[in-house]
Parts: C-alpha cells; structure tokens; sequence
C-alpha cells in the first residue's frame, strides 16, 4: 500500500487521531492524503497532503485541521460516485474515517458497496457507537460539561435557587447521566426515558420544605428545552428557577489525557490493519485491548445503561 486518504467530523481528540494516522503510516513509507470538509470535501476534490510537519504542534488541538461538514450529496448513488472519481483521481489505495455514527455509516457504504478498503475510528461525544466502550472526544465532552457544573453549582447553592441545564444529546442520554452521576445532579432528562413532571416537582417542593436550598436538574437537548422544563418548575412550585445551557462547548476544547491516549492507540491501529487490507471494520479498544468490529454492527443503535444510573442518582440525591 502506497497511499491512503484520512476524513473526519470534529470533537476533541480528533487531531490526535490524525496525527497518529499520518505519523504511523509514513513509519511504513506511506503517503497520507487529507480531505477537507468530510465527504463533501471528497466529492468536491478538496484534497491536501499531510506530512509528519503537518501534525506538529496540533496533539492538544480541540476540532479537526481538515475541516467537516455534512454532505446530502454522499447519500446520492451520483455523489458516491463523485467521491470514488476523486479517489480514483489521487491513486486513494485505502481510506481512514474518524468520526460518528453518520461518518461510519458513509464507511460502510465505501467499504461494502463499493468495494474500497474503508477503516472507521469512532469519535463522537454522544459515545453511541455500538459495540464500543468509549469514543473519542466523550471523556472530553463530559469533563467539560461536568467543569462548567461544578461552577454552576456554586452559584445554585450560593443564591438557593434550582438551576436548569442543558447538555448535548439529540438521540442518545450518555452525556446527561454521565454529567448528572459525576456532578451530583438531583434529576436528569433524557430522550430514553419518560419524563415525570409532576414527581419531579413533588420532590423539589419537599426537598425545598426539608431545607433544600438548591437543585440542578440536566436536561438533554433531544428530550427537552430547558427553557420549558424551568417554566414547568416555577408553574408548579413557584421556587426562582434559572437555566443554563452549554451548546457547543461541550465539543471543543483541549482533549484529556484519556482521549489523547485512545485517539493515539486508535489511529495507529487503524493504519496497521488497513495495511493488512483489512476492511469494513471499526477500531476500538475491549478490555484496554485493541480490537475491531465489523462497520455493520458499529452503525447499529446502542443501548444505554438507564435503570442502574437512575437508582444510583436517586440514592446519592
């Protein structure tokens, strides 16, 4: 193998993941092809060169250097065809994609349909990818969300006053009870589980009645507005209620150390097998080993461990 291509989506860790890719394949004289813009950029021809002076300085770097955005077009028989002219075009002999759920499944079309050796990195803050303990950039994400608590947390006790906040997660719960278990949060919302207002208030009035000062409920974005889980609380209480919502944050900032080390074992591993002429695979890591999964199975829908995260919330309230 003499030349492959790298694209990506962005969360912390990511670069790391690159820099790992491009420094492990030329240590096996290969030459490594970047493209900007995800698969968009693939269909468009963005294309760069990425040598070992390309990844200096960038292990700490929060985002992607090769830029991403989404791409209708790749889910066009006519863009995937696009896509394969620009690999064609570049003598694209193998390709890396680091990314999430969306990003796998655009893999496991290149690898399955189109017979072009695809290897998947998993890097996403919402960790649903299935059959994978931990992604890139979720340690980073929680840590953030669950920093930005702690401060609101002085300032709920401070003032006595419950505090609504709004963490990242459109389909999937993992941050909220992440963030909600490691923060100390009385009440945590989330797409996977009904939402009992009442009971929710109910406990806020008898806590605030037994000398409760303050509450922090999380909310995920996919389950509720936190604007609207506030107004439901005051309705229902009439205790001053304020929220906080921490948007994007949540995906920038500078990788932990947890996620450097996976994004450097990751994107070494996916060279060494790519290599090999492995494909349609995901890398992970199962048991601290390194270890793949088919790209079928890693675009499946991942359960969530709810029930024993709940319990253990409410007995620790």
């Amino acid at each position: 193998m003499k030349k492959i291509g790298i694209l990506t989506r962005d969360c912390a860790g990511i670069n790391t993941a690159i820099r790992a890719v491009v420094r492990t394949a030329y240590h096996y004289n290969i030459e490594v092809l970047g493209v900007q813009r995800g698969y968009e950029g693939l269909i468009n021809g963005e294309i760069i060169k990425l040598e070992r002076r390309s990844v200096s300085g960038i292990i700490s770097l929060g985002g992607t250097i090769l830029k991403t955005t989404r791409s209708k077009r790749f889910l066009t028989e006519a863009g995937q065809e696009q896509a394969l002219k620009t690999v064609r075009k570049h003598n694209i002999e193998g390709l890396i994609v680091i990314g999430g759920n969306g990003s796998m499944a655009g893999a496991h079309i290149l690898a399955n349909k189109h017979k072009l050796l695809t290897i998947g990195i998993p890097a996403t803050i919402d960790n649903d990818i299935c059959g994978v303990d931990l992604a890139i950039g979720a340690d980073t994400a929680v840590n953030v969300a669950v920093d930005a608590l702690d401060k609101i947390r002085d300032t709920a006790t401070s003032l006595e006053r419950i505090f609504v906040v709004e963490v990242m997660g459109r389909d999937y719960g993992y941050i909220a009870l992440q963030v909600g278990l490691a923060s100390g949060c009385e009440e945590v919302l989330i797409p996977e589980k009904e939402f009992d207002k009442k009971r929710m208030c109910e406990e806020i009035s008898e806590g605030n009645m037994r000398g409760k000062v303050s509450w922090i409920v999380i909310v995920a974005e996919g389950k509720a507005k936190a604007q609207d889980v506030a107004n439901t609380i005051v309705e229902e209480t009439g205790l001053e209620t304020r929220i906080a919502v921490l948007g994007y944050i949540q995906r920038g900032g500078s990788p932990t150390a947890m996620d450097r080390i996976l994004a450097a074992r990751l994107g070494c591993h996916a060279v060494e097998i790519l290599r090999k002429g492995e494909t349609d695979k995901c890398v992970c890591l199962k048991d601290n080993q390194l270890s793949t999964i088919p790209l079928e199975m890693a675009i499946q829908q991942k359960p969530l461990e709810i029930e024993s995260n709940y319990r253990l919330i409410k007995i620790l309230t």
